[in-house]
């Protein structure tokens, strides 16, 4: 009898460390399933800012070049005609609130588009935009939009107003262009435009 109450302790006790063993593994795997939504809901906010300009939340220069990319070779494909709007931010440097007026132009640009147009920031006061199912006519037309809207539109500081200005040039975007003749002939209009 002494044996068999041995046995049923030793049973009982070998029981008790196979439950709290399972348990210490059922805590690790909660403690693990909770470090893994936690890893995925931070790769999600990271895939959510990829590709954004953390100062304007418009798209950053690597994005707009995929961007870029898809939309010449749709309108190579389909003949569709397309633009690429560059915005330059005249003299930045004397706005004392630089980030501000970088973030009130990137506003402005961002009611002036569709919703399926693509604005990016490409550093410094330089944006661009780009317009598929655009031709050169409308194009122009949405340049001299954009600068009589930055014109139109001071920064508003709350104790003073700053005028802002920009420099907008247009380049239309041609079936058989490559993406480096785009962007040669956005920068070869972009400089025409300074000049004047």
């Amino acid at each position: 009898m002494a044996r068999r109450n041995d046995e049923s302790a030793e049973s009982d006790a070998q029981a008790r460390e196979a439950r709290e063993a399972l348990q210490r593994l059922n805590d690790e795997n909660a403690l693990l399933r909770a470090a893994l939504a936690d890893a995925r809901a931070q790769l999600g906010e990271a895939e959510a800012v990829s590709g954004r300009d953390p100062l304007t939340e418009l798209a950053d220069a690597r994005k707009f070049r995929g961007e870029l990319e898809r939309v010449v070779s749709q309108a190579g494909r389909h003949k569709i005609p397309a633009a690429l709007i560059s915005v330059d931010v005249d003299d930045l440097k004397a706005v004392n609130e630089g980030d501000a007026a970088l973030r009130h132009v990137a506003r402005l640009l961002k009611n002036l588009i569709r919703s399926s147009d693509i604005a990016a920031r490409n550093g410094g006061g330089a944006f661009s935009l780009l317009l598929d199912h655009l031709d050169a006519d409308s194009a122009l037309d949405t340049a001299e939009r954009i600068a009589r809207c930055v014109a139109d539109h001071p920064l508003d500081l709350g104790h003073a107003q700053v005028k802002l200005s920009a420099t907008v040039s247009v380049a239309s975007i041609l079936p058989g262009d490559s993406v480096e003749e785009v962007l040669r002939r956005a920068a070869r209009n972009r400089e025409r435009v300074k000049e004047f």
